[in-house]
């Protein structure tokens, strides 16, 4: 299949063509506003402390930890780049676990109560500070928070074996990992442990000096896999109330040991069924839909036809969140476990990945869409957008659009700023962007940690390029394609 990838586009009303035939109702400004424009309006909040600019820094695993939970100099260096990025709003900074057994890699940082876990939050919080001061920022106005996870079902916390901590069992994604008929899920007092460690981590976060921290609720771990527990019995399991049970403990927990620290959501707020690269996911096979129908096992999927969305729950969490006074969210869709080119848009699949089956931008298309769903359902919440790096020199032009028309709160950038984390400094300061710079979705970031390496921009990224692990990772894409 050919794609027109968006670097391809030679001006923004060729961009702006190719991007309304995937759905009129898209759009995007023909021209940048810089400060004065809907990006560099303050994000003003009914409550809590409001951001400076419209650009969000999404949290981000470099699998680059010391053994017990603290930061290397690598994860110095990227929270620096989060400071020198310009954006008003960190989320997070980091994925990090809230004990051992919930790291999705071995140099994840966690909770670890035989190291200086608060120390080590305090380094990073302090170099993005700096990082802020270099480019002439003030760090106290920064909206600033930690992400809190635990990996569940794809644990790996001593290395690449997985060590599945599971909600529930799961009648495909039991069988795609290949995991034992009799490998027990979480039991209830376990998962209130957990939850004791979420408000924990979250009383560290408060003493280091972060805004608010993330009960993350995405991408297929431990609190996303919690939401779609229809076959779960117990507190946790089973009707809408038990699903969302741990969530409403775990915010409850924060804000009664936490006064005055906010408390964000990071969610995967609707998703389709699990893909399968040779295409059976739509015909049938193995992995396929139609053997799965009625799909009871995800949050957001049609149970009838698992390749759509599905509103009613979505919507009611949200609802619940308004309930909870937790008013930032952060939306992303699917999981890159399992539907990676919905869930992180890419022309270059990671080495243990698969060609996107269309092309790239209808995924992008699909996080704005439904991103403007939530938006005007609940207009009181703030919303931070995810999928906008494919986009590429288009970013700005879409992003300024989808803010300007009141779609979204706040613009949310991954990959983007491992290769180029000044790109909100240039687009608020009205200057062109660096082309050399921006992402092109090559998956090295990904297919590093793939293969037990750091992850960084290696191609973009000078500092990347320099290490071994660059040339290691050339010589394993050269063999898989020899």
């Amino acid at each position: 299949m050919a794609i027109r990838t968006p670097a391809k586009f030679k001006t923004a009303e060729e961009f702006r063509a190719r991007w309304r035939e995937l759905d009129p109702s898209l759009d995007c400004d023909l021209e940048l506003l810089g400060a004065d424009g809907p990006l560099g309006r303050p994000l003003a909040r009914a409550r809590g402390k409001p951001a400076p600019n419209r650009f969000c820094i999404h949290p981000m695993e470099g699998w680059d930890g010391t053994a017990d939970g603290l930061p290397s100099e690598l994860t110095l260096r990227r929270w620096r780049n989060f400071g020198r990025s310009g954006a008003g709003l960190i989320w997070g900074g980091e994925a990090f676990a809230v004990q051992r057994d919930g790291r999705a890699n071995a140099r994840q940082l966690y909770l670890e109560p035989a190291a200086d876990t608060k120390g080590g939050l305090a380094r990073l919080f302090e170099q993005t500070c700096a990082g802020c001061r270099e480019r002439g920022g003030d760090p106290g106005e920064l909206l600033f928070g930690l992400q809190l996870t635990h990996s569940g079902r794809f644990s790996r916390p001593n290395g690449p074996a997985a060590e599945p901590r599971i909600a529930v069992r799961h009648p495909v994604l039991d069988r795609k990992f290949a995991l034992s008929p009799d490998h027990p899920a979480l039991s209830d007092g376990e998962l209130r442990a957990i939850r004791d460690n979420f408000v924990a981590s979250a009383r560290l976060a408060q003493a280091v000096g972060f805004d608010f921290v993330d009960v993350k609720c995405a991408h297929g771990y431990l609190l996303h896999e919690l939401l779609g527990a229809r076959g779960r019995a117990g507190d946790y399991g089973g009707s809408f109330e038990n699903r969302t049970r741990f969530l409403r403990e775990t915010v409850e927990g924060i804000r009664a040991a936490c006064p005055g620290l906010e408390v964000g959501v990071r969610v995967s707020i609707v998703d389709v069924f699990p893909h399968a690269a040779d295409g059976s996911t739509g015909v049938g096979g193995p992995f396929g839909w139609k053997a799965a129908v009625p799909y009871e096992s995800g949050f957001g999927v049609d149970a009838s036809d698992p390749r759509r969305f599905d509103w009613e729950e979505p919507l009611r969490f949200l609802a619940l969140l308004r309930e909870l006074e937790v008013e930032l969210v952060n939306l992303t869709i699917g999981s890159p476990y399992w539907n990676p080119h919905l869930q992180r848009p890419a022309a270059y699949p990671p080495s243990d990945g698969y060609l996107p089956p269309r092309d790239p931008l209808a995924e992008v298309a699909q996080h704005v869409l439904v991103a403007r769903r939530c938006k005007a359902a609940f207009p009181e919440l703030v919303l931070v957008g995810s999928g906008y790096t494919y986009l590429q020199e288009w970013l700005p032009n879409v992003a300024q659009y989808e803010v300007g028309a009141g779609h979204v709160d706040s613009v949310g950038l991954g990959r983007m700023v491992l290769s180029y984390p000044e790109l909100p400094a240039d687009v608020l300061a009205g200057r062109e962007l660096a082309r050399k710079k921006i992402c092109r979705t090559f998956s090295d970031c990904t297919s590093g940690p793939r293969n037990g390496l750091v992850s960084g921009c290696y191609p973009l990224d000078p500092h990347y390029k320099a290490l071994p692990e660059a040339e290691r990772l050339k010589v394993m894409k050269e063999a898989r394609r020899g």
